[in-house]
């Protein structure tokens, strides 16, 4: 990551000047950095994606136009040979070093497949729904992805599926239902991830994962299917704490899994807390679930906030959603409020400061050692 690299260059002047490693060791350490850096992230590869996907997108309106002056047949050849020349053209320039464009060309592929789909459903009257186009697209892009171990055709999988997903549980064009079969298509997306070599879209299916699961508590038992969200979150959370190394290798996260995991935790505590706000008067169902997202959140800026700035942001963000909820609650008692905001900032006082100590205590053997 280009970040990453500039942090690290940075580190390697610093050290330098500092004496803790001589020119050469420099030098040598520079050019490692160099030379596995990720140049696919470059300027002009994200200018390529946002035209491939300009250019799909374009597809997809002409194709929705419904060009009538066009004989049928002439229509159908227009697109196989579009997503024949994506196909074929990306493969040709990825063998010529052209990485960037030759993606594009196939995501270009992916979306006069999908527009296709719809034109000849369109034209010939097949049976059907909109549901029944987006899987079957999904389907052609993941084989798509899997012939060509292509890491935007994956992605671009995940992608559909999602809207697959987000239309099917919202009910935009047809009656709204959970899509259960979402889950089996993420488990081979998921799967099919490690072929192409594509980390963004393992991200890209737990968060949608997440969301499936915020649908389905939504629309079925509201706090059993929360509550197994938080409860599982909260264990894979500690699992990516001590068992970090081995859980990573399998799953090859680069380490975020902490981040879902607390994410998925919040979004079950969250949806613990909605369901209980009406009730907070008369059970402490509501204070309870209060209680336990902020327990939760300070263990785990205090297990792994340290090695992560994003999971201490979403953990500083889920503080101040959950001090919003619990005042916008318990706005009918501003004494109650009061007095509960006086306890939290006495619990997070004393907690600061044991932080602190323990990380005073981290510090000297390491700058001990360093002075020895």
């Amino acid at each position: 990551m280009a970040g990453y690299a500039t942090r690290v260059r940075a580190d390697i002047a610093r050290w330098r000047e500092a004496g803790l490693i001589d020119p050469a060791t420099a030098e040598a350490l520079t050019r490692d950095v160099a030379a596995n850096e990720r140049a696919s992230l470059s300027f002009g590869s994200i200018l390529a994606m946002m035209a491939a996907l300009l250019f799909g997108a374009a597809i997809l309106i002409f194709v929705a136009a419904n060009w009538e002056v066009i004989p049928r047949l002439v229509r159908v050849a227009a697109l196989f040979a579009v997503i024949l020349a994506g196909y074929v053209g990306g493969a040709v320039l990825k063998t010529r070093d052209h990485d960037a464009i030759g993606e594009a060309l196939w995501i270009v592929a992916a979306a006069a497949f999908g527009g296709s789909i719809a034109l000849i459903g369109q034209m010939y009257h097949l049976s059907g729904d909109e549901a029944s186009a987006l899987l079957t697209w999904c389907a052609g892009t993941a084989l798509a992805a899997v012939a060509l171990r292509s890491n935007p055709l994956t992605v671009a999988a995940v992608g559909i599926a999602d809207a697959w997903l987000v239309l099917k549980g919202f009910g935009f064009y047809w009656r709204a239902e959970i899509p259960h079969l979402f889950i089996v298509v993420a488990i081979v997306l998921f799967a099919i991830s490690f072929w192409t070599r594509s980390r963004a879209a393992r991200h890209l299916i737990i968060l949608s994962v997440i969301l499936y699961l915020v649908l389905l508590a939504t629309d079925h038992d509201t706090l059993p299917v929360a509550i197994s969200l938080a409860i599982a979150s909260a264990l894979l959370f500690a699992a990516s704490v001590f068992a970090g190394d081995p859980i990573d290798r399998i799953l090859q996260l680069g380490g975020r899994l902490p981040l879902h995991a607390l994410l998925g935790f919040l979004t079950g505590m969250a949806i613990i807390q909605f369901d209980l706000a009406d009730e907070s008067t008369y059970n402490s169902g509501f204070a309870v679930a209060s209680i336990a997202a902020l327990a939760g959140i300070v263990a785990a800026i205090m297990l792994a906030g340290r090695e992560s700035r994003g999971l201490r942001w979403l953990a500083y963000a889920g503080f101040a959603f959950e001090l919003a909820i619990i005042y916008g609650v318990t706005l009918r008692s501003m004494l109650d409020t009061a007095g509960f905001f006086l306890a939290a900032a006495v619990l997070l006082g004393i907690l600061a400061l044991v932080i602190i100590r323990i990380e005073k205590r981290m510090k000297a053997p390491a700058e001990t050692g360093a002075a020895a």
